[in-house]
């Protein structure tokens, strides 16, 4: 439970006062911060981590679209903004917490995905139909090959791993694919695997940890805010 004392306080200029306490959060403590505000804060960080991130691992396993769709995730990144914005954290690392909450959602079912495909996903080789390009992020060009299976059966999804500009129709290619069906195929490339990815999913996790536990330490105030006085009513004789 917060708890707040009333202590005098030093007079600050209004606009610094202000960018302390609305953008950056009040951290109205002398030193290290109290132990118990830093395990709320850890607390609070953890759950939201393993609420964004694993119900899109947990989705992708199972096959659960509304889950491995990265929705439950925004959900459960929206519930820890809230619960920043209930404590009054600062603005700017509630939003840095909103922004990374997002990113862990949308980016955890795509590890998941190749994490699955990894553990028990099954190779077979595939016919180029066709070869599309698109822009990709960084200003990259991306090429995208419509392939059929050794029966002839179109993919319903287009394969970018492994095709390239020198990629033509008619070409081979290999993919791997979940024998359940939960995970569409993959194409396959030379030295790519899910370490790299995992390493990224890792960092994003740890900054969303780091900038909750840091929003929340900020919050703690030692007086509550005053509200003005409501003008009093005219009274007749």
């Amino acid at each position: 439970m917060r708890r707040r004392r009333d202590f005098p306080r030093a007079a600050q200029p209004p606009l610094s006062a202000h960018l302390r306490t609305m953008v950056w959060g009040p951290a109205e403590f002398a030193g290290l911060p109290p132990s118990w505000l830093v395990k709320e804060g850890l607390l609070s960080g953890v759950l939201g981590v393993l609420g964004v991130a694993g119900a899109g691992a947990v989705g992708v396993w199972l096959g659960v679209p509304a889950l491995a769709d990265g929705e439950a995730g925004l959900v459960c990144s929206g519930a820890l903004v809230l619960y920043l914005a209930l404590v009054r954290a600062g603005r700017a690392l509630v939003g840095m917490v909103a922004v990374l909450g997002v990113c862990l959602a949308l980016y955890t079912p795509q590890v998941a995905a190749g994490l699955v495909l990894a553990e028990r996903g099954l190779v077979q080789s595939v016919v180029v139909t066709s070869v599309d390009s698109a822009e990709a992020p960084v200003g990259r060009v991306r090429y995208l090959c419509s392939v059929t299976d050794r029966d002839g059966v179109p993919l319903q999804v287009r394969i970018w791993r492994g095709c390239g500009r020198a990629t033509r129709p008619g070409d081979a290619l290999t993919v791997v694919y979940d024998p359940k069906g939960r995970v569409p195929p993959r194409g396959t490339e030379a030295g790519a695997g899910p370490a790299g990815p995992l390493r990224g999913l890792a960092a994003l996790a740890a900054a969303l940890l780091a900038a909750c536990v840091t929003a929340v330490v900020r919050s703690y105030r030692l007086t509550p805010t005053v509200s003005a006085p409501a003008p009093a009513t005219p009274r007749r004789g």
